[in-house]
């Protein structure tokens, strides 16, 4: 490429249009010349600006600076096969969305006004258009740790925030009618194992992957303890084995046995062939005539009942694997904290209490 003949230089590397003022930047690196209009008619802003641009060219790898839209979606697809089916499914489409808006376009020449009139055009809801920001944003951010872009064209872009209601959660009377009513359907051939499952992920407070993934190698009755996996994080944890549970752990344990002959089931044995009691979870809210709670509702009845029986919520935190010391708790169950206060409340009294021995020195 040659500079116009209109253009003045005016300084090295640095052009100016007598037509119109406006700067230009013309660089050459590695024998490939390189031009862009520095938008200013300002000799200083103009010399700043070429002194960013030249930075760029020095930061991106000149030879993959052509890569479009689509390759580049292909690029981080690639990078995301490690992650659960359902997140890998719901990413492919939204790149997909990207590849069909701009598939062609040099992933150079996407400006940040187009992205967000993209978002923009969509009705979908709060939650979906930051879901479509977060893989455009990770697509630029891999391009940009591969040289092959110096800047992200959604760099400054914010999420917008979203809402977080109170989502409909089962009392523990609720809970128990579900289990009771999918055990006693006399046409289920599954029935038992369906309210054991369902009743299981109430009493340990464990998410479906974790409860469907659960092994005998997994539940250690003597040390009252179960070793598992949370798979949202890719972290192992502990939660005890509570008192609640406990005899339904012993309950499907001896069932196993006797199905085997007395023998201890194998390690690698899962505790539930029922992965998924979608099903009779809706069919039990639907003859109820409760609302349609999910595997995930009974998650929030363990939570909460724990809380309102006074449990710490760091406690707890531990029990679900997170490793925030109780924050996403405390903000996710706001609504049941005023229990828990009422109840350290009572304890603020003016009476002296018997498990605490006067310090040193106090009146």
């Amino acid at each position: 490429m040659s500079t116009s003949p209109s253009l003045k230089r005016v300084g090295e590397c640095l052009y100016r249009n007598p037509a119109s003022d406006r700067y230009y930047a013309v660089v050459r690196v590695r024998g490939k010349q390189f031009k862009a209009s520095l938008k200013t008619d300002k000799l200083a802003v103009a010399r700043r600006k070429l002194r960013d641009f030249r930075n760029d060219l020095g930061r991106v790898d000149l030879d993959a600076g052509k890569i479009t839209i689509e390759a580049l979606a292909d690029r981080y697809l690639a990078t995301v096969q490690h992650q659960a089916p359902a997140t890998i499914r719901k990413k492919k489409d939204i790149a997909q969305r990207v590849k069909d808006q701009w598939g062609a376009l040099q992933a150079k020449d996407l400006k940040k006004s187009q992205v967000m009139g993209w978002l923009a055009s969509f009705t979908f809801g709060t939650g979906s258009r930051n879901k479509h920001l977060r893989v455009v944003r990770a697509m630029f951010k891999l391009a940009v740790e591969d040289r092959i872009l110096a800047h992200s064209p959604v760099d400054g872009v914010k999420e917008e925030k979203t809402e977080r209601p109170i989502r409909h959660t089962p009392s523990l009377a609720e809970f128990q009618s579900i289990v009771d009513s999918i055990r006693s359907q006399p046409q289920a051939d599954t029935r038992e194992e369906s309210a054991d499952f369902v009743e299981f992920l109430g009493l340990a407070g464990l998410g479906l992957a974790e409860a469907s993934a659960l092994t005998w190698g997994d539940v250690n009755l003597e040390r009252g303890q179960i070793v598992t996996f949370r798979h949202k994080t890719k972290q192992g944890f502990a939660v005890p084995i509570f008192p609640q549970l406990r005899p339904l752990l012993e309950k499907r344990l001896a069932l196993v046995m006797d199905h085997n002959g007395g023998k201890v089931p194998s390690p690698t044995a899962k505790v539930f062939t029922v992965a998924n009691a979608k099903k009779a979870i809706e069919a039990a809210c639907k003859r109820l005539n409760l609302p349609g709670y999910t595997s995930r509702s009974f998650r929030r009845t363990f939570i909460t009942s724990a809380i309102e029986r006074g449990v710490d919520v760091k406690v707890v935190a531990q029990w679900q694997g997170h490793k925030d010391g109780g924050k996403l708790i405390l903000d996710t169950y706001s609504h049941v904290r005023p229990v828990h206060s009422e109840q350290m409340a009572k304890l603020m009294t003016m009476e002296k209490p018997f498990n605490v021995v006067p310090m040193a020195g106090a009146a």
